[in-house]
């Protein structure tokens, strides 16, 4: 009998192999690993023939539709004290916590402040996930969402009645039809851009993206997507409640919001154009600063267009109904602002005026003489901050590239150094790495690329390099950059021709 310890016992005698066959087995996971992460290795195709293999493979028959059957799509009693979420009430379609019209009318209307976002403390707040509507339907796809929308899915009938001169939504069966009609063109909304693409080159992708301030059922936004320039557009929850939601059913980039106290959440610089239809906003009025506002999130060389009153008020004063002297002076203050801030007045034709901000602005005297300039050590700063009294200072960051080359081109901000902690080197491997992930994502859900999916949010969007694989006119998506993100790498979003803002889940 061998006992412990005694000569006869080898199990310790085995030699070197083992120790070998270790080294080895880690050399090789290392050199895998390495490849896989390189850009010339098929890392996730690798994850996906790991996942076929494994119990973790994809299932075939995987669901990717909607679907809402009211208590049925709650999860069974949760095990180990996770904790369940069961729908809302009803009641709560709507429900968009920081714009309750209950909690914004306890604020003041100076200034539109209580238009602004207002959240619910947090004995308010709901713990529940709300439904959508009775009846739901899938969205036409693009660009049939455009013209059509599903009853069901916006059941407000108010602004077929208010605005039905005007040709923006009419009520037809079980859809909203949508004739691409507004105040301001009331031959369509391809000639109002017809008639703008005269005067700014909305044809060779230096005009790509653009705000449209008081969108109404961003129209403007949706006929745009033919120039391939995408659209934030931009409107208040008021009477008109349903106005953002149409916008996003129709499959248009949109967001509720104003100009009011609070800035834009937008970092400088970010659109080649802003827009204004009849969007009500006093734009002569408190010492510009609404204008000084469109001014900062304007990049060097973009433009404003203004349509509707105080412009031609000396043809219009009377189908408005409004005294002539007050149009007029109106008209001057702006005027003398978009002078102020050193714009270069363009075209004014009918009831559209047309400025464009200046790629530089050394020589404007006025600006120096006249109005403070803003601290521009934390331009991007923008998250629940008072717009100031100031003008922003505009940097010229080289030349600006055509849409879609500005997709994949390195952002002048990475190359000028102005964001800490980013190179070139990153946002390359950045690109290569999310277009990899992208193709995986294909893989997996073969309707990605089917024009089933057209609103999309990448909820932490980093360098946008997501967006930027899943680019196509199929689809847009908003890249959302959270405020407590370690890097304010929005404006490095909005430099490729994407969008998005800033938000704090």
């Amino acid at each position: 009998m061998v006992t412990k310890g005694n000569p006869g016992d080898n199990r310790n005698n085995k030699g070197p192999m083992p120790v070998f066959t270790v080294v080895g087995l880690c050399a090789f996971f290392y050199i895998l690993g390495v490849w896989q992460r390189s850009g010339f290795g098929k890392g996730d195709s690798i994850a996906v023939a790991i996942n076929r293999e494994t119990d973790c493979s994809v299932l075939s028959d995987l669901s990717y539709e909607s679907h809402r059957d009211g208590e049925a799509g709650a999860p069974d009693a949760p095990e180990g004290g996770v904790k369940e979420f069961k729908p809302c009430d009803d009641q709560y379609i709507d429900y968009t916590p920081c714009h309750d019209q209950r909690r914004a009318m306890t604020f003041p209307r100076e200034n539109m402040m209580y238009r602004e976002r207002h959240c619910p403390p947090q004995e308010e707040k709901l713990y529940c996930l709300i439904p959508a509507p009775r009846g739901y339907a899938t969205p036409f796809p693009w660009p049939k969402s455009r013209d059509y929308v599903p009853y069901a899915n916006a059941p407000y009938k108010s602004l077929t009645v208010e605005k039905a001169v005007q040709n923006w939504i009419q009520y037809e069966g079980n859809v909203f039809r949508f004739p691409g009609g507004g105040t301001q063109f009331p031959q369509g909304a391809d000639a109002y851009i017809d008639e703008l693409a005269s005067v700014i080159p909305l044809d060779n992708g230096m005009v790509r993206t653009a705000l449209d301030t008081g969108c109404g059922v961003a129209s403007w936004g949706a006929y745009l997507f033919k120039k391939n320039v995408v659209t934030m557009s931009i409107a208040p929850r008021d009477s008109h409640e349903a106005q953002v939601q149409f916008a996003l059913e129709r499959g248009v980039p949109a967001i509720i919001g104003v100009l009011g106290t609070i800035m834009l959440p937008f970092p400088s610089g970010s659109f080649d154009m802003a827009h204004c239809s009849r969007c009500l906003i006093p734009w002569g009025g408190n010492d510009g600063i609404y204008m000084k506002e469109v001014d900062r999130v304007l990049r060097p060389g973009g433009y404003w267009i203004l349509s509707g009153p105080p412009i031609s008020w000396r043809n219009s004063y009377r189908a408005w109904q409004r005294p002539e002297d007050e149009l007029e002076e109106e008209q001057k203050q702006i005027e003398d602002i978009a002078k102020l801030l050193c714009w270069e007045k363009r075209h004014e034709k009918g009831e559209i005026a047309i400025w464009r901000k200046r790629l530089n602005t050394d020589e404007c005297t006025e600006q120096e003489a006249q109005s403070s300039t803003c601290d521009a050590t934390n331009a991007s700063d923008v998250w629940y901050k008072k717009m100031e009294n100031c003008i922003t200072p505009t940097k010229t960051n080289g030349s600006w590239k055509p849409f879609p080359e500005r997709l994949n081109a390195i952002p002048s901000r990475i190359t000028s150094g102005s964001v800490p902690g980013l190179s070139v080197e990153i946002f390359v491997d950045d690109n290569r790495s999310w277009k990899k992930h992208v193709n995986a994502y294909k893989r997996v859900n073969k309707i990605i690329d089917s024009g089933r999916y057209r609103n999309i949010m990448d909820m932490n969007a980093g360098l946008g390099s997501f967006a930027a694989a899943m680019d196509s006119p199929k689809l847009w998506v908003m890249n959302v950059v959270p405020t407590i993100a370690e890097k304010a790498n929005l404006g490095v979003i909005f430099e490729r021709g994407l969008i998005g803002i800033y938000h704090d889940w």
